[in-house]
């Protein structure tokens, strides 16, 4: 009885970190459609801020599992939250001095923080009690990740997104004087927040720097050889891969999908909608909010279905075996990318919308059935895994890149690509 007590504070503890990974890599998503503006970027060179994020977790994860190894789940998450907390830093002279270079660069840092976060605490979750409740855990654990990206579209659509940007000939027309005030407006925009999220991840240092963790099976045995040779882990890695290649490109280019679509015309021509917006942004007047702002507000649904999700995922993976939930979801998500190619107006938004809600458990279902079995092998198997999440990076630049060369219809039939190869992973993990 004790030792479940001592567990159940420690997946407390450890669920907090799942809420921090997920507002900040959502705020990034609410920073790609400003800085494509403000740099004025293609779709595919907008991708690259994501190219930066998610390429960290594939040359930092196996690292990560080598120095988790050696100093255990904690020390691994002070690094961790140290290392994101200087990157937060770095976007104050991003903004200040309107440097692409060092955006990319916070946005690499920032992610090689979160990987730290990622490879401890997936595993750590996982080995919390009894293997078989292992998918519930971790679709608990992410659904106060999916809390905090539910979150973090409000305040990036109100703190980020809400200010109209001007292309660099509407600049040059300015005075001097106004020139200077909208560089410290638009600077302004930027690092409040990120020098509040700075702050509170810097106590959380101090707090984990005195919080005692128990110590769960981290034993130093088996090798990446012997994991290798285990074909679950490679398919298990593909699945992730597509997962938040899907995931990501579906977020950080859905404002600019919305506005391609007129959604602000449609949404101005709802009252329904209007109240919506409003009371999501807190602003009574949308006719003085950006058009960005005002789509991107909804974009708050999708993340929100995925905290939704994974409440009751945790709930179903308990009542039937995750691949089923599994290979349900996968083609919900299908489903719900084809309805929103082949209608218009709020039926396409609310469609997309709702993919959300499908995504919820794939991540830590897919990771927790592929660390099935593993035994002592799980810690140097998450540090895969996270590797995959550079799906992340690859995938966005190209279903850019798809945008630029033929529009959006076409480039929705990559992700769909992504969920269908999730379905096949259930079924194969059915059999197995």
């Amino acid at each position: 009885m004790a030792q479940d007590k001592k567990y159940t504070s420690a997946f407390a503890i450890v669920t907090t970190l799942f809420f921090l990974w997920g507002f900040i890599t959502v705020l990034v998503d609410s920073l790609v459609p400003r800085l494509k503006d403000v740099f004025e970027l293609s779709y595919f060179q907008a991708g690259l801020v994501q190219f930066a994020f998610f390429i960290a977790y594939f040359i930092f994860s196996i690292p990560a599992g080598f120095i988790l190894d050696r100093v255990g789940y904690k020390k691994g998450v002070i690094i961790g939250l140290s290392t994101m907390a200087m990157a937060c830093l770095l976007f104050y002279p991003a903004s200040e001095y309107r440097l692409f270079s060092i955006f990319l660069l916070a946005y690499f840092m920032l992610a090689a923080g979160i990987t730290f976060l990622q490879v401890a605490a997936n595993p750590y979750v996982a080995v919390l009690g009894p293997e078989k409740g292992a998918s519930s855990r971790l679709n608990l654990a992410q659904a106060f990740n999916s809390l905090g990206t539910a979150i973090a579209p409000i305040a990036g659509a109100a703190f980020l997104l809400s200010d109209t940007i001007l292309s660099s000939k509407e600049i040059d027309a300015l005075s001097n004087v106004a020139k200077e005030e909208y560089y410290l407006r638009e600077a302004t925009a930027v690092q409040g927040p990120f020098l509040l999220v700075a702050g509170f991840i810097f106590l959380l240092v101090i707090g984990f720097i005195f919080i005692q963790l128990p110590a769960v099976n981290e034993e130093k045995k088996g090798t990446y050889s012997q994991l290798l040779s285990k074909p679950i882990i490679w398919l298990g890695a593909v699945g992730i891969f597509v997962y938040v290649g899907a995931e990501v490109a579906l977020g950080s280019y859905m404002v600019n999908y919305f506005i391609e679509n007129d959604l602000p015309v449609h949404i101005q021509n709802s009252t329904f909608m209007k109240t919506i917006a409003s009371t999501i942004l807190g602003k009574n007047d949308l006719a003085l909010v950006d058009a960005k702002a005002v789509v991107g507000a909804f974009v708050f649904f999708y993340w929100t279905g995925a905290m939704i999700g994974r409440f009751i995922g945790s709930f179903l993976t308990r009542i039937w075996r995750p691949h089923y939930v599994l290979i349900g979801f996968g083609i919900s998500a299908v489903i719900m990318i084809l309805l929103s190619i082949v209608t218009d107006g709020l039926w396409s938004m609310w469609t997309i919308l709702l993919v959300g809600l499908f995504n919820s458990i794939m991540f830590p279902t897919i990771f927790s059935l592929s660390l099935e079995g593993l035994g002592d092998l799980k810690a140097k198997a998450s540090g895969i895994l996270c590797t995959a999440i550079a799906g992340g990076a690859i995938i966005p630049i190209c279903f850019g890149a798809l945008i630029d060369f033929s529009g959006f219809n076409l480039a929705l039939l990559l992700p769909i690509c992504c969920y269908l190869y999730i379905v096949v992973f259930g079924f194969i993990r059915k059999t197995t």
